[in-house]
């Protein structure tokens, strides 16, 4: 191996590119603002029924990450179990891994509430776009996608993190048909007063016959009442503990699988995991490999 001192520093660097992969920034009829989705196909002839579909909120954030846990774990589908499929995120015209006015809107459920500019200068930050977002994934993009590949239409899934995952479970509950896998990562259960668990209730309430879909819940170990060791003595721990009382991410996502688990209106399967080791940042990888394992599992 050379030494590094003798190694060219003129040898030109080349952006790396994800095989297989392309965006699109579009701008929907639902939409005041054009969003940026990026789509993963395989490179190779799809099943007669058509591709599993898994679609990301937070594309920017999570779309790589999705794809390269697909591309290694489909290589060996017998060492595995997952197949070959099309992942399908949305995400924002930004190089940043978030947007966080427009997310704001898109992911969180009506009607909404105003809050403060994040910094000084900028706009206030609007809630309760979710409504519109549902609308505009189910009439607009999904069209959209199936112009450009072949979709198998009972094997699509959504995933969502935190924001991303309060939005999954509203989309659950306005539209239960519109995906057959459901996964919810740290949702913010309690965002606004935990407005959503009242639309949980009402759909459980008013299914006219049990439904069959799955649904995944999960959470980091450090989303509870439990620290991780490196907020442990920090000037801030007492914050963060009464944060943490606040959210309850872990215990509100547990409670509601437990609420599906034992529910006469639900047929299907509703589980809650808790990701040793993981705050609720860090969750976002392991999140997304298990939402890639249940999206594009071969079998039960």
């Amino acid at each position: 191996m050379p030494h590094p001192s003798s190694l060219n520093p003129a040898v030109p660097l080349t952006p790396v590119t994800l095989a297989g992969a392309t965006f699109a920034d579009i701008t929907f009829e639902n939409a005041d603002q054009p969003h940026r989705i990026f789509l993963y196909r395989p490179d190779k002839s799809p099943p007669p029924e058509g591709w599993p579909v898994l679609y990301l909120t937070d594309g920017n954030a999570c779309f790589a990450t999705a794809v390269d846990a697909l591309k290694v774990q489909a290589a060996y589908p017998n060492g595995t179990n997952i197949c070959e499929g099309v992942i399908v995120a949305i995400g924002y015209p930004s190089d940043e891994p978030y947007d966080p006015l427009r997310r704001s809107w898109d992911l969180s459920p009506p009607p909404g509430r105003t809050y403060p500019p994040f910094f000084p200068g900028a706009p206030d930050v609007r809630t309760g776009g979710g409504e519109r977002f549902l609308k505009l994934i189910e009439n607009e993009l999904k069209p959209w996608v199936e112009k450009q590949v072949p979709v198998d239409r009972s094997r699509q899934a959504l995933f969502g993190h935190s924001f991303g995952g309060l939005f999954a479970l509203y989309a659950l509950f306005s539209k239960p048909d519109a995906f057959s896998r459901w996964i919810a990562a740290s949702p913010a259960i309690f965002w606004e007063d935990a407005a959503i668990l009242a639309t949980e209730r009402a759909l459980l309430d008013n299914l006219e016959a049990p439904l069959d879909i799955e649904l995944h819940l999960s959470a980091g170990e450090y989303e509870g009442e439990v620290l991780a060791p490196f907020h442990k003595g920090t000037p801030d721990e007492h914050k963060r503990q009464e944060r943490a009382k606040e959210t309850r991410t872990i215990e509100l996502a547990r409670d509601m699988a437990q609420r599906w688990a034992t529910s006469a209106s639900f047929a299907g399967t509703a589980i809650f995991e808790e990701y040793p080791g993981e705050n609720h940042m860090s969750v976002l990888p392991v999140a997304l490999n298990k939402a890639v394992q249940i999206a594009f599992r071969r079998s039960k």
